[in-house]
């Protein structure tokens, strides 16, 4: 069942993804070579509690940290580690989740390390722009697979697959809702997006194959055959006036 969230939770919910948005924005000036995957973790989970929200992430199913953080090849779910130092040239994707008086926030970007490649640096602008063409068609009257389409068509033209094991989600008091969100055209019509709904859009691409495996510490997940990976994702509340971005400052 979809949820429509009443306007006392659309509140709650801004709340809970501003906290998103500050962490993704402030982190960005910690991002360098030579920083531990855990030291990022560290500084966002005291962050988030500063900001008065929990995170949403830690204990979930028992996922160990604050962030994902997935480097390179890593497509999402990576475990902070203190011994995974970032170098000159890697990316990494952070997710984030909050809790704001029981209600969740998520989003996620994938940030350079240093410089990287031109070819690099288009992968990551392909799936920042692919975010933002579904988040355009995120209106009333259209279908949650309009959202999938939207993606779908502005990726694959420009020589990038779109992982089809992980999708988007509805968030609200549960961190993934219903509608399950493709990011890749299935051919099927989904349910019509209606005011009120909110929506965790999260395209993942990669710059080889779409297929994934996971990792033996049973969370992070990798592109079949080593290619880069990118991850990008806004929280979003659907309006009469169209799609209100929560996840953005």
């Amino acid at each position: 069942m979809i949820v429509l969230k009443t306007r006392h939770e659309l509140g709650l919910l801004r709340e809970a993804n501003r906290i998103i948005a500050v962490i993704l924005e402030e982190i960005a000036d910690r991002i360098r070579p030579g920083v531990s995957t855990l030291e990022l973790d560290q500084w966002a989970e005291a962050r988030i509690l500063e900001l008065k929200g929990r995170p949403g992430f830690k204990g979930y199913n028992g996922f160990p940290a604050t962030l994902c953080t997935s480097v390179n090849e890593e497509v999402v779910h990576g475990i902070p580690s203190p011994d995974r130092i970032l170098q000159e040239g890697d990316i990494v994707g952070i997710d984030v989740g909050s809790i704001f008086q029981g209600y969740y926030g998520d989003g996620a970007r994938t940030y350079a390390v240093g410089s990287v490649s031109p070819e690099t640096e288009q992968l990551m602008s392909v799936c920042r722009e692919s975010l933002e063409k579904g988040i355009a068609a995120a209106v009333v009257g259209n279908r949650i697979s309009d959202i999938s389409l939207a993606i779908d068509h502005y990726v694959r033209p420009k020589g990038f697959e779109i992982v089809r094991d992980l999708t988007g989600h509805g968030i609200g008091r549960q961190l993934h809702e219903e509608p399950q969100i493709l990011n890749y055209d299935a051919g099927q019509k989904g349910p019509r997006i209606k005011t009120n709904m909110t929506l965790a859009i999260e395209p993942m691409i990669t710059a080889g194959t779409w297929q994934v495996r996971t990792l033996d510490d049973q969370w992070t997940v990798v592109t079949a055959d080593g290619s880069l990976a990118a991850h990008f994702e806004h929280t979003v509340a659907v309006t009469d006036n169209g799609p209100e971005i929560l996840t953005r400052l």
